[in-house]
């Protein structure tokens, strides 16, 4: 009798927070306000511009690319609840600036990528990526962000 394996579950880390489920073109979710035209992730239901404070906003899926505003590379393990592998791997945190939305967006650099390679200004696209796998064996998934 042959045994099928099944796939661990994968979920988002946190729900609404990008689109779900993935696709090779996953994209976070935010909002943009009908009045001023501001955009804001994480998504909200009231204009966060002090200038307009409207409650006409809408959702939208933000920009997949923008070019890397500033990162670093965290070699220190957080502390809780962060949850580590072990041995701990250090890892980059980059904020990327969408040109569209005119605004900036902080997320974690893809695990794949040799961040010896980082220069500011290079264009970026959002990937969806594991963070990790808990007891029961669900991945849990975050947006990253990874060289073009």
């Amino acid at each position: 009798m042959s045994r099928t394996k099944t796939e661990p579950k994968q979920v988002p880390a946190i729900e609404g927070w990008f689109t779900w489920p993935p696709s090779n073109e996953p994209h976070l979710i935010g909002s943009r306000c009908k009045a001023c035209g501001d955009y804001f992730f994480p998504s909200v239901h009231i204009c966060g511009n002090p200038n307009c404070l409207s409650s006409d906003v809408e959702s939208v899926n933000l920009s997949r690319k923008g070019k890397l505003y500033t990162y670093t590379i965290n070699y220190y393990k957080p502390p809780n609840p962060y949850v580590s592998p072990d041995p701990f791997v250090p890892f980059a945190i980059a904020v990327v600036a969408l040109e569209k939305e005119k605004m900036k967006v902080q997320g974690m650099i893809a695990s794949s990528c040799d961040v010896s390679k980082l220069k500011v200004g290079i264009e970026m696209e959002l990937i969806i990526e594991s963070l990790y796998r808990d007891k029961e064996g669900i991945e849990l998934l975050v947006w990253k962000f990874k060289p073009v």
